[in-house]
């Protein structure tokens, strides 16, 4: 099933490492600017935006 796990920059490292451990090293992770929880509506749609391309290329890519 394609999947676009979608992370904060602040997470690759920590994203990486989980990926390797479970065996998924084909998952690309989407990578949206950090912070996320802090934002207003408005910046979260702006983060929705800057994901939107990685995530068309990630499913379409399976």
């Amino acid at each position: 099933m394609p999947t676009a796990a979608i992370i904060t920059a602040a997470f690759l490292r920590e994203a990486e490492v989980q990926r390797a451990a479970l065996g998924a090293v084909a998952l690309e992770p989407v990578l949206i600017t950090h912070p996320l929880s802090t934002l207003s509506d408005v910046d979260i749609q702006a983060r929705a935006e800057e994901a939107l391309p990685q995530i068309r290329t990630v499913l379409v890519a399976r």
